[in-house]
């Protein structure tokens, strides 16, 4: 794992203990600590000053790692992996404290919380992504419109807005709070492996195996206006179309 400069774009230092490919990484929101996962079936944390191994965490199944995500207190990580699970850890004792399983059926690629820490969304290989509550480590809904694995999903920072990125060439923008899709984001020409919003959440960043980073910015009471106004005109000739009326009243009342 290296740690990298942003404003110079020169590195830090690199951290070494894994011994397979890192899949992926994750700041402590305090800046102090860094989680890494890897396909040597391990998580590490590590101290950022010191360069230093602070402890390391293993399943009791044999399945690599393939994300993990802190939650915004800090307190809690949780990791993606290759059984199917998603797992949270204490961050202090390395200790499981919970699994939510039973839901995806092939591996998981990719965590996020969201920025209140009580749901985690969970990217799956079974191209769905799942949103979870993280209290009673319950399923509450399933997002299921891409077309192919999912590689990996983030929150927008206010957390009204959840990304995904997928085998299927496209990033899809979700209301987490009632499942519907808002946008789908084309221009990849292959694999979209991963999605990251911009701190102010008006920019996300999508990574593909076109050897291309793509930079997507919008307006999004202004796209949300648009959605709403095709909508409005819909119902007007569809009025029985109950899927759309639902995405009506629950996204677009007061708009």
């Amino acid at each position: 794992v290296k740690l990298w400069d942003t404003n110079t774009g020169k590195e830090i230092k690199t951290l070494t203990g894994h011994t397979n490919s890192v899949t992926g990484v994750s700041f402590n929101p305090d800046g102090k600590m860094l989680a890494s996962a890897s396909k040597d079936k391990t998580i590490k944390l590590w101290d950022i000053s010191t360069g230093k191994e602070i402890k390391t965490l293993k399943k009791d199944t044999d399945s690599v790692f393939y994300g993990v995500s802190f939650s915004s207190d800090g307190k809690i990580l949780a990791s993606a992996s290759g059984d199917t699970r998603v797992k949270l850890w204490d961050k202090n004792t390395g200790k499981e404290i919970k699994t939510l399983g039973g839901g995806h059926t092939n591996s998981v690629t990719g965590v996020s919380f969201h920025p209140d820490g009580k749901m985690l969304a969970s990217a799956s290989k079974d191209k769905s992504v799942k949103l979870w509550d993280t209290n009673t480590g319950k399923e509450i809904r399933t997002l299921t419109r891409h077309t192919n694995l999912v590689n990996g999903v983030s929150f927008s920072p206010d957390g009204l807005i959840l990304a995904s990125a997928s085998k299927d060439k496209t990033v899809k923008l979700w209301d987490p709070n009632t499942g519907k899709e808002i946008k789908t984001l084309t221009g990849h020409k292959d694999w979209v492996y991963s999605v990251t919003f911009s701190p102010d959440g008006k920019m996300l960043a999508s990574a593909s195996n076109d050897n291309t980073v793509k930079l997507w910015k919008w307006d999004f009471d202004y796209l949300l206006q648009k959605g709403c106004s095709f909508i409005g005109n819909y119902l007007k000739t569809n009025p029985d179309d109950v899927d759309s009326r639902e995405i009506d009243t629950d996204l677009c009342n007061g708009i």
